[in-house]
């Protein structure tokens, strides 16, 4: 029995420079990564460079032409552009180029769309996806009305349109509402660890910094790791014991990348937030890359717009195994490491680091407590960090580290 294989997509990348064509060529490079997750194949890239994009067709005529030429040389099935179409340019260029046309948005929704395997991810995703349908449904609308009217064009197409768009505004309600019961429930997991007093960090960088690898490695917590870009999108919370037997949690958050959608962004809002409110911020670079300070850069942006750079930030240099000799630096940042997530160097640094922080903000106290005080004991070593202990004949003689909420007690 023959096996019957799924048609790869082939692709032409598009792109307008309006400002460094080095910065252009590398977001096409990203652009042909994404592609490939996606699986599709490049076969061809066009760069244009002009002061902004065509306001009808991204590109312009003569660039269209060029493309025309190369869609029938390579033979491929559609185009992406490297920045969001808006619905008359989309429109424009696909009549133009009969192909199908696509921009830098639907693609990475589209990857979104295929990675995200928890139902939070799910909602997410198909929340940036009707959002950004519902955008090119008034691009429709317009061209409709640029027919005339006539039987069978207006009348109807008005009718259908505004079904759509009904029928649209009310999936994007329900999934708000779900997304809220989602976003309540994270917020009561939240409450409950800083009841508990658990310190929380947040694994964040660029997409496929290794940051799902360097959670794997210390905690085991099993999550896919592939060498692609979101290759993971729902977060995972994994408990981290220290040598010294103080804990932290560690949550690994979904990666970043340029131009990140605004629709991607709105919907993941609860997940990215976990940023915002952990306590620490370990910041995962990936240092073999040749673009690694704009990655950096886009870290720090959507980490402002998050509101959470006002955490503790440590920065992990990983995938030394693949660099070795890199004289990157992170300025920004309180402490910085190098590591390699895959093969456990600098690791033992970070849990020294991360002992050191959570000790910060800890209290010694030497105290004896009676035998029936077993309760504060195993507070003490969930908390804080148990010293030392030893049963005398008044009690429990303890040395330890506690945080201010548990010292009230000890007092």
């Amino acid at each position: 029995m023959e096996e019957i294989k799924e048609i790869e997509e082939q692709v032409i990348l598009a792109a307008v420079s309006a400002g460094s064509e080095e910065d252009t060529q590398q977001s096409l490079d990203e652009l042909e990564e994404l592609t490939r997750t996606a699986g599709a194949a490049v076969v061809g890239r066009l760069l244009q460079n002009r002061e902004a994009p065509h306001p009808g067709t991204y590109i312009g005529k003569g660039k269209i032409e060029e493309l025309k030429a190369l869609i029938l040389l390579t033979d491929a099935t559609g185009i992406i552009c490297d920045d969001e179409l808006s619905p008359a340019q989309m429109n424009n260029l696909e009549r133009e180029l009969s192909c199908k046309v696509m921009d830098r948005t639907l693609l990475i929704l589209d990857i979104f769309a295929a990675h995200a395997s928890t139902s939070e991810g799910k909602i997410q995703v198909e929340l940036a996806q009707l959002r950004y349908r519902a955008s090119r449904l008034v691009g429709l609308r317009a061209s409709l009305s640029r027919l005339g009217g006539g039987i069978g064009t207006r009348g109807p197409g008005e009718k259908k349109l505004e079904m759509d768009r009904r029928l649209i505004r009310d999936r994007i309600s329900a999934l708000k509402e779900e997304l809220s019961q989602v976003e309540k429930h994270r917020e009561v997991l939240r409450a409950g660890r800083q009841r508990g007093n658990l310190k929380t960090a947040a694994i964040v960088g660029y997409t496929n910094a290794g940051k799902s690898t360097l959670l794997n490695t210390l905690t085991g917590a099993g999550v896919l790791s592939e060498d692609k870009l979101f290759a993971t999108l729902d977060p995972t919370t994994r408990l981290l014991t220290l040598p010294d037997a103080q804990q932290i949690l560690l949550t690994d958050t979904v990666g970043f990348i340029r131009k990140l959608p605004h629709h991607l962004v709105e919907a993941f809002k609860s997940t990215l937030e976990e940023a915002k409110y952990a306590d620490y911020i370990i910041h995962v670079v990936d240092s073999s890359s040749e673009t690694a300070d704009m990655q950096m850069h886009v870290v720090y942006e959507t980490l402002r717009e998050l509101g959470a750079l006002n955490h503790t930030v440590i920065t992990l240099f990983n995938k030394q195994d693949l660099a070795p000799e890199t004289s990157i630096r992170d300025l920004r940042s309180d402490y910085s490491l190098k590591i390699s997530a895959k093969t456990g160097e600098g690791l033992d640094a970070l849990l020294e680091l991360l002992q050191k922080l959570l000790a910060e903000g800890l209290i010694y106290v030497e105290r004896v407590l009676p035998y029936t005080a077993g309760g504060i004991l195993q507070q003490i070593r969930e908390q804080g960090q148990l010293l030392s202990e030893e049963y005398t004949g008044e009690g429990i003689a303890v040395k330890a580290r506690v945080p201010m909420q548990l010292y009230g007690r000890l007092i």
